[in-house]
């Protein structure tokens, strides 16, 4: 049985951490917050999610789609106003899931790996790189949002 309730379970997700440009010398803070809606009727979980990096004006957002769920494997779909739609492989075990990108044509790749805590958070860890030699590395922790009674 899937024991991760980031990305499969409905409900607000936030997370902070530090995000290394290769651009950039210094370290910057970000913050995140996923918004997980109950999956519809066809099973597919479409989600947003909102980034905001200490020092950038601009708040990021992506919207990730993750559909045909097996024991083990998904297929995670990006939507990114950057790059446009890109699909790839997601995975998970008792303590991990995470996905990969790679669009050659566009000479992008990733992944993002969270591992499950003790306390029901998680630990994240994320690069990215394009074929200009942009490249990005993220640290971070997400937990689930405690509901306001």
């Amino acid at each position: 049985m899937n024991r991760h309730h980031f990305i499969f379970q409905p409900g607000t997700y936030l997370g902070e951490g530090k995000i290394q440009m290769n651009m950039l010398q210094e370290k910057l803070t970000f913050y995140t917050r996923w918004g997980i809606p109950p999956a519809d009727t066809s099973g597919k979980i479409i989600t947003t999610q909102e980034i905001q990096v200490a020092t950038i004006a601009d708040l990021m957002q992506n919207e990730f789609r993750i559909y045909d769920v097996d024991k083990n494997h998904f297929v995670i779909e990006l939507e990114n106003q950057n790059f446009g739609s890109i699909v790839g492989k997601g995975f998970f075990n008792e303590k991990r899931l995470g996905w990969e990108f790679r669009l050659s044509e566009l000479g992008f790749e990733g992944f993002e790996i969270y591992e499950l805590e003790e306390d029901g958070s998680y630990k994240m860890h994320a690069e990215y790189a394009t074929q200009d030699d942009f490249r990005t590395e993220i640290h971070g922790k997400i937990w689930q949002q405690k509901e306001v009674t």
